[in-house]
Order: structure tokens, then sequence, then C-alpha cells
């Protein structure tokens, strides 16, 4: 899965555009103690909230500012021109909303139960054998339930009312992915987990499979110190990534990335990393699997995460015969529904092409009935595709043939 700070933005919650002073709250007026007291009540409520781990975090991101300038100056966000359009933005959040002092951190788990536990204590391994199935898509753990925008700012914004119940007014402003913030830099900053070398937040006790969300508030509660770098020799997560996007530690190409090109890229799929892309039709968690930390990864804490649509090992070719009805009807509420029906295809028409290859050179008994099956339905979608998905049609039909030297001899 991509950095959260490299996704598209969804809508914005509705909480305040502008937040009043602390003096309109009273808060300069409390000691100390006071604060500290209601941070802990704050880590207390988001518990019961279904969050892993909350913290608080000091805003000044001054230091992530020329890292952020080089990544954008490199073009590594591709297409992804909000990213550019709100430069240094991103690392102010008192510019984004005047009167911010401190982030709310908090991150919550997304592993459905009922996966981890079919996948009998090593989830990680099961999740890589899926990679290996022809027939089955694969789909990123943390899209497979329901679309965690709308899970976690909605948890967010209680945890905001449960304060101002015991505050009163306050400014504050919910995120969940959905604006101009350097998230993974808000939470680790906060001690929530440090960035890894893959760019995702990593926590000893929960590894990195974890939605962020953060509320920004002008309430001057004593910060949590930032965690400290754990990640030491491992480089795991940059020698499995299939396209090579992990340029660097520390440093996404996104252009490279599955889970860019897969949710975030509008156009046609770059012919060089179609092959690598597999059987993945949406996203990528290829550098979390490798990452040994994820063996203390936690399951879901709540059930909008279980698995929907048989999502955890869906068959291709069933997925690519949905009509657009039968699209936006199944993935209601789901966050696959966002790149839309056409893309879905175009990613689809990827995977069927990689694995008609692999069916065509297989030598077990299903291998030719899966070829035939594969064949069948990017011949059945192409009639009536647009261009851009009869491209990539054209391109997983290609897969199938004998190569150029072998029609030769």
């Amino acid at each position: 899965m991509i950095d959260p700070a490299v996704k598209a933005p969804a809508s914005a919650p509705n909480a305040p555009e502008s937040a009043p002073t602390p003096g309109n709250a009273g808060q300069p007026c409390a000691g100390p103690e006071t604060l500290a007291a209601l941070a802990a009540s704050i880590r207390a409520w988001g518990a019961e909230l279904g969050f892993a781990s909350v913290r608080i975090a000091d805003v000044d991101l001054s230091h992530a500012e020329p890292g952020l300038m080089a990544w954008l100056e490199q073009g590594y966000h591709g297409d992804m021109d909000y990213m550019a359009n709100h430069g240094l933005r991103r690392a102010r959040p008192a510019e984004l909303v005047p009167g911010t002092v401190r982030a709310i951190v908090a991150r919550m788990p997304y592993i459905a139960a009922a996966g981890a536990s079919a996948a009998a204590g090593d989830w990680r391994r099961h999740e890589l054998a899926r990679l290996d199935d022809p027939a089955t898509a694969v789909v990123s753990l943390y899209a497979r339930g329901r679309d965690y925008h709308k899970v976690l700012r909605s948890r967010l914004q209680q945890l905001a009312s449960r304060i101002e119940a015991g505050i009163g007014k306050f400014g504050y402003r919910v995120f969940t992915d959905s604006a101009p913030v350097m998230e993974v830099a808000l939470a680790s900053q906060g001690g929530l987990g440090w960035r890894g070398k893959h760019t995702l937040l990593l926590d000893r006790d929960g590894g990195s499979m974890f939605f962020l969300g953060e509320i920004l508030v002008d309430i001057p509660l004593p910060a949590d110190p930032p965690e400290s770098n754990h990640c030491g020799n491992c480089h795991r997560c940059l020698d499995i990534c299939p396209t090579r996007a992990i340029v660097a530690p520390y440093r996404l190409d996104a252009r490279r990335c599955i889970s860019y090109l897969t949710i975030e890229h509008k156009g046609a799929i770059p012919v060089e990393f179609r092959a690598p892309m597999g059987n993945r039709v949406y996203g990528c968690d290829d550098c979390q699997l490798a990452c040994p930390w994820n063996k203390f990864a936690h399951v879901a804490t709540v059930p909008d995460f279980d698995v929907r649509n048989g999502l955890d090992a869906p068959d291709m070719v069933a997925l690519f015969e949905w009509t657009e009805q039968e699209f936006s009807q199944r993935l209601e509420g789901s966050p696959i529904r966002r790149i839309g029906h056409e893309r879905w295809l175009r990613n689809l028409a990827v995977g069927l092409g990689n694995s008609l290859r692999a069916a065509v050179s297989g030598t077990r008994a299903q291998d030719a009935a899966l070829a035939a099956r594969i064949r069948a339905a990017l011949l059945q979608q192409r009639e009536g595709a647009s261009p851009l998905v009869r491209e990539h049609i054209d391109w997983a039909l290609a897969q199938g043939e004998p190569p150029a030297e072998a029609k030769a001899s």
C-alpha cells in the first residue's frame, strides 16, 4: 500500500474551517497538570473508539520540508498534481487551519480478523502465496472492507465531540487522508511510530497495517516525543518491490509503484510495469508483507474492515465480467469504487494477461481450461470496451501467443 500522504484526497469533513483561539475555550488558563489529564483522557477515549494508539504531536514539520520539495522536484508524485499544488503547505498545518498548535494523531488496524485466522498464524506468507495463483486477483488488504475514509472520519469526529463535551467549544478539524497534511510526518513526530524505508509508518507493537487519522486542534496539549527509527540495516522492502519503486531508503517513486499505477494513475499503465504487476489488480502490499515488524500487526478492532464480496481471494475472470452497474452496486461503500469501472477493467485486463501467460506455459490439467476462460472473457469485453481498456485487452491477449522466435522456427 502506498504512503497515505500520496493518495488522492477525499472530500473534506464537515468541521470548522477556521479555529477559534484557545482563549475561547478557556485553555490558556489550564495548567500543565490539567492539560496532561486531558491528553490522558483523549487516549482513553480513542481506545474506546477502536484506535490502537492515540498520541499528541507538535505541528512544527519544518524538518520535513526539504525532503518534500526534493520529492516533488524529482517528479516522484507522477500525475498527482494536487501534491505539487499545495507544496510546502503540507508541512505547515497551522497555515491549513489557523490557530492549530497540536495534532491528535491516531492509528487503527485494518487486517480482517477472519483472514488472519484463516492464515493459520502466518498471514504474511498466506498473502504472498496468493501472488502465485493465476486464477485469483489480489486486492490490497486495506481495500477489502469498507472505505476507511468514512470509518476513521466518523470515529475521529466522535472523539472530537467527546473532547468538546468535556471542555467546551474549541478549534479543531478532522482529517483522514483528506487534506494536504503530511500524515506520516505528523504521526512520527507524535511518537505513533517511525517512517520505514518503504515510507510508511512503522510501530514496534503494530507493524504498518493500519490507517492514520488526525485532529488538528488549538489546545496546547503536552506533545509526545518522536519514536526512534528501528529499521536498522534491513532492506527487505526495497528488495521485494516488483517494480523497484522504492528507489532508495525512505524515497518512493510513485510513478513506478503498483499502488499508484492501479489506483491513482488515470491513463495507460506503462508496458514495462504490466508484467511485474502480476495478478495485483488494486494496490500492492509486497513491501509490507516483507517487513519483519509486521509479524506484530494487529487485526482490525472494528467490523467495518471485514472482507466484502470475497475480495480476499476473488476469481479474476468473474471480477472482469462485472458490468458497470454491478461494479457500482457491489463496491458501494468500498474505496475501490473511487477509481471507476474503466480503470477497474484496465487493471484486471493486465492481471488477466499475466495469468494467461502463466496458464499457457503451465503443465497442470486446469491450466488449459483457465487459458480458454481468460481468452473468452477478454474477447467478450473487448467488443464494447473504451480505447483505454481495449489497449490493455489487446496486450493481455498477446500474452497468450507464442514468442516471436517460436513462430519463426
